[in-house]
């Protein structure tokens, strides 16, 4: 291996004193005022971020949650100049196939503590061993253990080459990709990048981007266009903020762990299963609080911000389709309209589901393992 080229051994142990600070800084929060009765209308309600911080502050377990994330094995590598942080976990089953798995934002590698178990020993979780996966789960170059970034240019496309090299260096020949979110983004075009080494993509929370009239969409997708529509009235400040002035919104992040709890639990409200009431409803509060965590003692709000800033030059245009066959599932509160899809994607798998949401690995992983299994089985 070329000096380069080197991967490391990696175990996250956050300073005391980083934890210390924290506690401290979420007993001197400056709260704000509320109007009466609006509930989840302006925003994240007082009263329950209030408990939520309150909780996060005392009664909120970091060392566990750190525990169980440094019971998988990781590795940091330097790729384009930059600092790559991934889990590499493998399967004791010797046939079993490389899979790539791609976070988005506001996740992070928290998300999959529940699948990768599943997914690299299914013998294990009452599943056929010949479904095996080496699972490799890197941390977005400008996010968590992988940030921050220090130049511009870090969009999907960079990301992907980098995933690329770092498959390379970890000697697999063939291998899978699956992401939700910017995930759904930086597979597929792993499929441009390394098709002669992908064996197939699989994605959720599929982004499709409209244009034009669109004729003959099923129920299904009528409502999605709906919610999209909402998403963009409604629920799409995140995104116009972070796209356009990450540096500013940096500042207050960076600075209030209140600030960085709401902006991100209020993602957890609005993307998580609709039939959840509290984003606590539909994922663990102690998993929500790592993800959160993780972005808040690596400093990385803006320099995951950044990222929808370099997305947003290219945001909405069409792509000519890979070759490579691209498995998607659908849930609740996707807004994924199949005949875009289809047109952008080499699509030979399909499933909607009906529950779970925008953090499958994390609502709904029984649901998410099940499908990856069935769509990779005829590719390996």
């Amino acid at each position: 291996m070329a000096l380069d080229d080197k991967i490391s051994p990696y175990r996250i142990d956050i300073p005391q004193g980083a934890l210390d600070d924290l506690q401290d800084r979420l007993g001197r929060t400056r709260w704000p005022d509320e109007l009466p009765g609006v509930g989840w209308d302006l925003g994240v309600p007082l009263d329950y971020l209030k408990g939520l911080a309150e909780y996060w502050a005392t009664a909120y377990d970091w060392r566990g949650q750190e525990a169980a994330l440094n019971e998988f094995a990781q590795f940091t590598t330097v790729i384009d100049d930059q600092n790559i942080h991934f889990l590499h976990v493998r399967s004791p089953e010797p046939a079993a196939l490389p899979l790539l798995i791609t976070h988005g934002w506001p996740g992070s590698i928290a998300e999959f503590l529940d699948i990768i178990g599943p997914l690299v020993d299914p013998a294990a979780h009452g599943g056929d061993p010949a479904d095996a996966f080496h699972v490799i789960a890197p941390s977005i170059p400008g996010f968590g253990f992988s940030g921050p970034t220090h130049e511009t240019g870090w969009n999907t496309v960079r990301v992907a080459r980098a995933w690329a090299e770092l498959m390379r260096r970890l000697g697999y020949e063939r291998y899978g990709a699956q992401g939700g979110d910017t995930g759904a983004l930086v597979s597929p075009e792993l499929g441009h990048i390394d098709p002669e080494h992908l064996v197939g993509i699989h994605v959720n929370n599929l982004l499709t981007f409209p244009s034009g009239q669109l004729d003959n969409l099923s129920d299904a997708d009528q409502g999605r266009l709906k919610l999209m529509q909402r998403w963009q009235n409604e629920m799409a400040g995140y995104a116009s903020v972070q796209s356009t002035r990450p540096q500013t919104l940096a500042y207050a992040l960076t600075d209030s762990p209140v600030g960085q709890l709401a902006w991100i639990v209020e993602k957890f409200k609005e993307w998580t299963d609709p039939a959840a009431e509290l984003p606590e409803d539909a994922v663990d509060r102690d998993r929500l609080l790592t993800d959160v965590s993780i972005y808040w003692l690596t400093a990385t709000a803006g320099s995951s911000a950044r990222l929808y800033y370099e997305g947003a030059k290219s945001w909405g245009q069409a792509h000519e389709p890979s070759a490579v066959p691209t498995g998607v599932a659908v849930f609740p509160m996707d807004i994924t309209i199949r005949s875009i899809a289809e047109s952008q994607h080499n699509i030979v798998h399909w499933t909607e589901f009906d529950r779970g949401g925008h953090f499958a690995a994390m609502e709904a992983p029984d649901l998410l393992v099940a499908d990856v299994r069935e769509f990779f089985r005829p590719l390996r």
